[in-house]
């Protein structure tokens, strides 16, 4: 008898644990198979928007028009009428150097020129005495009371007094010349702005003293930071793919957040290292490790919010479409041929399996050419997605 109650409780308990066996494997089924409804797939929406395939490059600010203003003349830097930071106009006074020994040449100079011009007066003067004389020995020879000597010697002193005159004239302009000059060693001793600008930074102090014999030692730098240049590195596996005009962003490193847009305005057709002699790439001796090109692009500085040597990350458009229907990179299965893809599109609860064709392509976005329409869902999850594709 008892053992009769055993068995039923056994048969009892192993239709319960096969009836739990059937719910599990039911409910796993239905899991796999309903991932709309169980949210095991990560969906995106089909939708509009730009689509740009870019080449990335750093570029360093620079002022679009940055001037070292120097000193032309000798002598010691007496006062200085700016100081850093300060906008200047072109032709504003920035700076004197302690005029006294331009002043001194100014005056010799004068004094040389008032010298050659009297002494041109004199050969001016005798000239006209040996021309009389030498009028007075040709009535002689012509009435033959002459004496032949002393109209040859009359003759020899008039072409030597216009020889004379020439010289003479010869003095004059170079006095005149070194006058110029020295009146301009003067000017250059109140040293006024070429551009419109900032000062960027000072060089030489007051007091200090300039020698120009050589070089040109700058006293201040001048920039037109109103509009700023940015020199971008290209590398040579990109520079094809670069032209002048293409349209490009930056934004620098100090404000990631700020979008600067321009055009690219100029690229250098050889790289820096190639254009020194004694490079090794000019040199012919060994190829470098890496090549870059330089592209040159302005861009407004009205706000000042761009500073000089600032850091740029440039993105260079090479491709774009505006307004694109465009699906998610993440979304793309199967490859078929170049441009073909299979994706899998929420229809209600259920997954269902499309070829599209595609256009361009920045790897976060692909522009939709066919077979999907905006609005439409679809699967990001690729290899979830074929799992429950087949289940």
């Amino acid at each position: 008898m008892m053992a009769g109650v055993g068995k039923r409780k056994m048969r009892v308990m192993l239709a319960v644990a096969l009836l739990v066996l059937a719910i599990l494997v039911g409910g796993g089924i239905w899991y796999f198979t309903t991932p709309a409804q169980n949210g095991i797939f990560t969906t995106d929406v089909v939708t509009r928007g730009d689509i740009e395939k870019t080449v990335l490059a750093t570029g360093i600010l620079k002022p679009a028009l940055q001037v070292s203003v120097g000193a032309q003349v000798n002598g010691q830097l007496r006062k200085l009428h700016v100081k850093q930071g300060d906008r200047v106009t072109r032709g504003q006074l920035l700076a004197e150097i302690d005029p006294t020994l331009q002043q001194n040449e100014l005056r010799k100079s004068e004094a040389e020129l008032q010298s050659a011009q009297a002494q041109k007066q004199v050969t001016q003067a005798t000239l006209r005495q040996y021309q009389q004389e030498l009028k007075r020995q040709l009535r002689l020879d012509r009435d033959g009371a002459g004496v032949k000597s002393d109209l040859e010697r009359t003759q020899a002193q008039f072409q030597t007094q216009v020889a004379q005159l020439k010289v003479n004239d010869a003095q004059i302009v170079q006095a005149q010349m070194a006058l110029e000059t020295a009146r301009a060693n003067l000017s250059f001793t109140q040293i006024v702005a070429p551009i419109d600008g900032e000062v960027l930074g000072i060089v030489t102090k007051e007091g200090q003293t300039i020698v120009s014999s050589q070089t040109v030692p700058t006293i201040l730098v001048l920039a037109d930071v109103d509009t700023m240049a940015v020199h971008t590195r290209i590398s040579e596996t990109d520079i094809l793919k670069v032209r002048v005009g293409q349209p490009l962003w930056f934004y620098v490193v100090a404000d990631p957040k700020q979008r600067y847009e321009s055009v690219m305005g100029a690229i250098q057709e050889a790289p820096n290292d190639a254009l020194l002699e004694d490079s090794p790439m000019s040199s012919g001796n060994q190829q470098p490790s890496a090549v870059y090109y330089n592209g040159v692009f302005v861009i407004a500085n009205g706000q000042r919010l761009l500073r000089t040597s600032m850091t740029a990350q440039v993105f260079i458009i090479t491709e774009q479409v505006k307004d694109a229907l465009r699906v998610p990179v993440a979304a793309f299965g199967e490859q078929q041929g170049k441009d073909r893809y299979q994706i899998q599109v929420m229809n209600g609860d259920q997954m269902e399996s499309r070829w599209i064709r595609i256009g361009i392509n920045d790897r976060q976005f692909a522009e939709v050419k066919e077979g999907l329409k905006e609005g439409e869902r679809v699967v990001l999850n690729q290899h979830a997605a074929g799992s429950g594709n087949n289940g």
